[in-house]
């Protein structure tokens, strides 16, 4: 799961990608630019880098035209297209799967094609796997944080289709965090893991067919193996743009990331919520929104957190009781965020002065010393802010240490990227 989540609300994501209460927040006006996404594209050129291809396609419920057609049954459809194997990454093809659960290979009922597990006990395909494929395909879409598990899945598919001489075609979509934002430090590689796989900050403000360039031409996959690329770009996206600037509905990428703005939220408490003593807001009816814990004083944490005047961002004390997960039934105080601006808002420090606003309120709260901390560790891709609590340094420096390769990454990335800055 994208940041390991137990006791996933499967509703939303069983939907299987239909139109959300949250749609028309990412619906543009008539004036604003319209977006065609990778498959859109393909579909326009008349599928031309799939003929005479056998087609494995590496997808699941995010995988639509911008109409919400499903690409593998516009693949499957198409006369043109030879489409022979599917492959899903954790939730599966079609988002049948609770969060964390590993899958098994199974048939696809719409089309009755192999659907083969990339989350379950192995997240590489095997040759086996690729027996009879030419090509692979990826279209899912990403939501912009390194911890989500999804661009992983992409990593070892290339590195799997170099080592099987088999081309990967990715069509493109959206960083819905945007193209410019970037925070957190480049992936330590001593804590590489499913949910830290590359050398790249926590936000990289970068879009799944970028991120493949880079990690294909910098030699990131194993034994720096490089596979046949192509990348079908988008049309019409620029890197100043959110989602909620595309003209492009919104599909659940998981349970906990329902609505165009769960992005940004997840990247605000995601990390945080890895060590299991306050809540992120799982469990209720927003996901990754809330900070709260069972001692909290809400209008004293949400005072504290509003003198920080922290950009963009607004918190508004709340109670609110769990129905499901690690706080059930459970009467927690906290906050629940607001980005008034999110264009401005840093994202990830949210919950970093969160933790620090509670320890001083709470002298007796210990964020760390449970099993819990190796996770925290491997989503912040280092030690050294855990460290950095533990020894209680001024949240400037903890923060200072968060950024630090920030801007010789941005460089770093610079001949990887695909559209404009606006």
């Amino acid at each position: 799961m994208p940041l390991r989540i137990q006791h996933a609300c499967l509703l939303v994501f069983l939907l299987n990608g239909l139109p959300t209460k949250a749609e028309g927040e990412g619906r543009a006006s008539p004036s604003a630019p319209v977006v065609k996404l990778g498959i859109d594209v393909l579909v326009q050129r008349g599928f031309a880098p799939l003929h005479a291809q056998r087609v494995g396609l590496i997808t699941n419920p995010t995988g639509v035209t911008r109409d919400l057609q499903s690409t593998i049954d516009v693949l499957y459809g198409a006369p043109q297209v030879n489409l022979v194997a599917l492959f899903g990454p954790e939730h599966g093809v079609r988002g049948e799967v609770a969060a964390g659960d590993h899958i098994t290979d199974a048939r696809d009922a719409r089309t009755g094609l192999t659907a083969y597990s990339l989350y379950g006990k192995t997240r590489k395909p095997t040759p086996e796997m690729l027996a009879g494929v030419d090509v692979l395909v990826y279209d899912i879409q990403d939501i912009g944080s390194r911890s989500y598990t999804y661009i992983s899945t992409l990593a070892l598919a290339m590195e799997s289709a170099a080592e099987n001489d088999i081309a990967v075609i990715v069509l493109d979509r959206p960083n819905p965090l945007g193209g410019a934002r970037i925070e957190g430090r480049p992936l330590d590689m001593r804590f590489q893991s499913f949910v830290g796989q590359l050398p790249i900050p926590y936000l990289h403000g970068m879009t799944v067919g970028e991120l493949a360039r880079m990690m294909n031409a910098e030699g990131w996959l194993a034994a720096g193996v490089k596979c046949d690329l192509t990348v079908i770009p988008m049309e019409g996206w620029h890197r100043r743009m959110l989602w909620s600037d595309t003209g492009l509905p919104w599909v659940p990428t998981s349970p906990h990331v329902p609505h165009v703005h769960a992005p940004a939220f997840y990247a605000a408490t995601g990390i945080m919520g890895e060590l299991h003593q306050h809540s992120e807001g799982v469990g209720t009816p927003l996901p990754f929104e809330l900070i709260c814990g069972p001692t909290v004083d809400p209008q004293a944490f949400a005072d504290a957190l509003n003198r920080r005047k922290l950009p963009g961002v607004w918190f508004r004390p709340l109670y609110i009781k769990p129905f499901y997960g690690r706080f059930t039934g459970k009467l927690l105080g906290g906050v629940q965020i607001h980005l008034r601006d999110p264009h401005q808002a840093r994202l990830t420090p949210i919950q970093f002065h969160a933790m620090d606003v509670a320890s001083q309120l709470d002298p007796d709260l210990r964020w760390f010393g449970s099993r819990r901390d190796r996770m925290f560790d491997k989503v912040c891709g280092t030690d050294e802010i855990r460290r950095a609590f533990e020894a209680n340094e001024p949240i400037e420096k903890i923060l200072e240490r968060w950024n630090d390769g920030t801007a010789a990454f941005r460089e770093r990335r610079k001949p990887y990227l695909l559209y404009p800055d606006q």
